[in-house]
């Protein structure tokens, strides 16, 4: 799997390993030894290895599954990385739990330990039923971002997921639906931002009017999002590649100005 972020340096406690060479038949003793230079111990780090790092991050992934499955709002939280705890709030992590399937059971399929993260693949069985996710760990055993393979999606309920999650300032669970790449390149703190600065031209977010496939090939299908806002409708453009990853999402600059039509009864 691509490097999906920026985390933290892996910590895990060194051994301290001291040698000394005191006793090692030097032949001196007494009011001589007493006079000798004390021995210094050297001090060695031991470096994690990679069976090492596979096991802290698979029982992290663990204990992430397991507050998932608890339904522990405050739980889930606190094994938020930093840059998810600024974005969210354990009343966020509530509301997005009554919205989210049962998760049942899981089995971790895979782990790919590195330096600065690891990435860990499951997959588990809700109440929807199976899915495949992927899991991103920083070396605090804390969460980073995760992704749900949705390729059997259409493409339009994707985006109406991700702009559900965006409109009720899920920032978390929006940036699941990006690809891991794009997950490099805007954080969910990033992705806030876009959407708060969005709504400075065009006014508040009234509702998502209409979603449609605009375009379609092997490796690339544009979803348009018709969106109303309080001064003005405008239109967003997801782009999403051939696993129904979202790879591109345009905030227009400058918005459209056309005027809002407030919805009837």
């Amino acid at each position: 799997m691509l490097r999906p972020f920026n985390v933290p340096s892996l910590r895990l406690l060194p051994a301290l390993i001291l040698i000394s060479a005191a006793g090692l038949g030097t032949g001196v003793t007494g009011a001589a030894a007493a006079a000798q230079p004390a021995a210094i111990p050297s001090h060695h780090r031991a470096e994690p290895t990679a069976a090492m790092v596979e096991e802290a991050a698979r029982a992290a992934a663990e204990r992430i599954l397991i507050a998932v499955r608890s339904g522990d709002a405050q739980a889930r939280f606190n094994q938020f990385a930093p840059g998810l705890q600024r974005v969210s709030s354990p009343a966020m992590v509530a509301e997005s739990i009554k919205r989210m399937p049962k998760l049942l059971s899981w089995t971790i399929t895979a782990i790919q330990p590195g330096v600065d993260s690891s990435s860990v693949d499951a997959r588990i069985l809700t109440s929807a039923g199976s899915r495949e996710l992927t899991m991103v760990i920083d070396g605090e055993g804390k969460l980073e971002g995760y992704n749900i393979n949705a390729q059997d999606f259409d493409a339009e309920k994707v985006v109406g997921a991700f702009m559900t999650a965006l409109t009720k300032g899920e920032f978390i669970t929006a940036s699941s639906f990006l690809s891991s790449s794009l997950q490099e390149d805007i954080s969910q703190a990033t992705l806030q931002k876009k959407w708060q600065n969005l709504q400075r031209l065009t006014g508040n977010f009234v509702r998502v009017k209409k979603i449609w496939k605009a375009e379609s090939t092997a490796s690339m299908k544009l979803v348009i999002v018709n969106t109303q806002f309080n001064r003005l409708t405008d239109n967003l453009f997801v782009s999403l590649n051939e696993r129904n990853q979202i790879i591109g999402v345009d905030f227009p600059t400058d918005p459209d100005p056309q005027p809002a039509k407030v919805p009837g009864p």
